[in-house]
């Protein structure tokens, strides 16, 4: 083990998405090997399904998986919760190799609380049923605005300017148009958490980090995301008893301590 190598109780990570051009595998890989987690928990959405029959998987996405693999070789749990766009692995969920589980969510306790921990595509409607055709049609074309959008930005970084990101304002677009006449799912796990007395519900899926605490007539749950390796490059972090977000351009890539999330 690396001496210098940052000590994390669990780490979460969601949305990484190996398999499209939006991936930030290079930076995410970085990340990992800075870390020493007791527990990785993969939030859905590592493996992009959705997009295999493109044939783009790079270097750094394979690197991407031995890496996570050898966490669960050195005796680290590992747990790869299903997502939308890897949903297919749904057919497996149960299965157990050594440290390593696929499940489709997990409930733990740490240090006295419940945790309740799934992507959180089962409460929204705007990737199942009908509307999924639209998702995947959405995720193709998004996938080609990112390449895009990551050419401009190296020439706008060159020129001293900060980053644009018009793929997420035109994936919001997409989601918004679909999710128009439905409830989010957010709304929902929160309800469903008060209900079942959890005290944390943790989700990836939207692609927006977040912490925050929500108090209702009937009760009281913390909601947190863990962001995703797309655009946000982010993870959930738990020491000492506290969830944190973590900001890898901040954190790690600019060695800074804005924790602040970006829109």
């Amino acid at each position: 083990m690396n001496s210098a190598k940052r000590k994390v109780e669990i780490c979460i990570i969601s949305d990484i998405h190996l398999g499209t051009h939006a991936c930030h595998a290079k930076e995410l890989n970085r990340y990992l090997n800075s870390i020493e987690p007791n527990i990785l928990i993969i939030n859905g959405d590592w493996l992009d399904i959705w997009h295999f029959s493109v044939g783009y998987f790079p270097t750094e996405h394979v690197e991407n998986i031995f890496l996570i693999l050898d966490f669960a070789r050195r005796g680290i749990p590992v747990y790869y919760i299903t997502g939308n766009h890897d949903d297919s692995m749904r057919d497996f969920s149960g299965y157990r190799f050594d440290v390593l589980e696929l499940r489709d969510e997990i409930i733990l306790e740490i240090d006295g609380k419940k945790h309740w921990i799934f992507h959180g595509d089962k409460y929204d409607l705007s990737v199942g049923g009908s509307a999924r055709w639209l998702a995947k049609l959405g995720g193709r074309y998004y996938d080609n605005i990112f390449r895009i959008n990551r050419y401009i930005n190296k020439i706008r970084m060159q020129q001293g300017k900060e980053e644009i990101f018009i793929s997420k304002f035109i994936k919001d677009k997409i989601k918004s148009i679909v999710k128009s006449k439905v409830q989010d799912f957010e709304e929902v796990a929160i309800d469903i958490a008060i209900e079942e007395k959890y005290d944390y519900v943790i989700c990836g899926h939207i692609h927006k980090p977040q912490i925050r605490t929500i108090t209702k007539s009937n009760g009281s749950t913390t909601y947190l995301n863990s962001g995703d390796w797309v655009e946000n490059l982010t993870a959930l972090e738990y020491n000492n008893g506290k969830w944190d977000l973590f900001y890898y351009r901040h954190d790690l890539e600019f060695k800074g301590i804005d924790r602040t999330p970006r829109d």
